[in-house]
């Protein structure tokens, strides 16, 4: 309490428990914390009950485009071991979507932009995602380790890549829906309603920070990586072999 007011009034005054100038404003502060917590409980629990709205029939279904996977192939189909790869084929198999049949995308190369038929391969799993999806120990041994880079780690990542990919031919069908999210206008105001005011406002890092701990920025990382110094830049190439000739020894 401020201490002009104590002299002016006394000591009693401390009975009514009048706040300062710094208190309110920390109260203030307060008071925007919880605010942020609780609309993020709200969040959560809007989303929570539009995931569990359930789906509505359609009748007739409609075709949306074409759906490209992996199946048998025939001479493996007609093999003895022929439940032995489809078992293995449910756990890596891999379902692609295009509006064209011929599932091809545009992508440039040197200058020009041509259509190329788009890459599709069987999954190639990490560690931990592997062993949760349940192999046997005779399945396990068609597998071998590769590593890839990845656009998101600064490492190679380890993946687990299936030894015999001829074994699968790709398969195209028309993707059929039939059924729908059920939808509620309430729920999805709201759910908008909120998220017009934390992304307006800017408060997704405030929020973020009192979940959290921390914020993280989408591309800090990479513009950390690009703004590096790099050790070889304006040097020789006999300064560069004298220095790692000196570093060696």
């Amino acid at each position: 309490m401020d201490s002009k007011l104590i002299k002016q009034f006394g000591t009693d005054i401390l009975c009514y428990r009048i706040r300062s100038a710094r208190q309110k404003v920390r109260m203030q502060y307060k008071d925007f914390d919880k605010q942020m917590i609780s609309l993020s409980k709200e969040e959560k629990k809007l989303y929570r009950q539009k995931r569990n709205l359930g789906w509505d029939e359609l009748t007739p279904p409609i075709q949306k485009g074409w759906k490209r996977f992996f199946v048998l192939r025939d001479d493996v189909a007609r093999s003895n071991n022929a439940d032995f790869y489809e078992n293995i084929l449910k756990k890596i198999n891999t379902h692609v979507w295009s509006h064209k049949k011929d599932f091809k995308i545009k992508k440039r190369r040197r200058g020009r932009k041509r259509y190329i038929v788009q890459d599709q391969y069987l999954l190639r799993p990490e560690r931990y995602h592997f062993l949760r999806l349940g192999f046997s120990e005779a399945e396990k041994q068609l597998f071998h380790i590769e590593y890839h880079v990845e656009k998101w780690s600064d490492k190679p990542v380890m993946r687990y890549v299936f030894s015999e990919p001829w074994r699968y031919v790709l398969r195209i069908r028309p993707n059929m829906i039939d059924k729908v999210r059920k939808r509620d206008e309430v729920l999805e105001a709201r759910i908008k309603q909120i998220n017009n005011y934390m992304v307006v406002n800017d408060f997704r890092k405030r929020q973020a920070k009192l979940l959290t701990g921390y914020y993280q920025y989408r591309f800090g990382k990479v513009v950390q990586k690009y703004n590096e110094k790099n050790p070889l830049r304006n040097k020789s190439i006999q300064r560069i072999l004298d220095e790692t000739k000196i570093e060696t020894v």
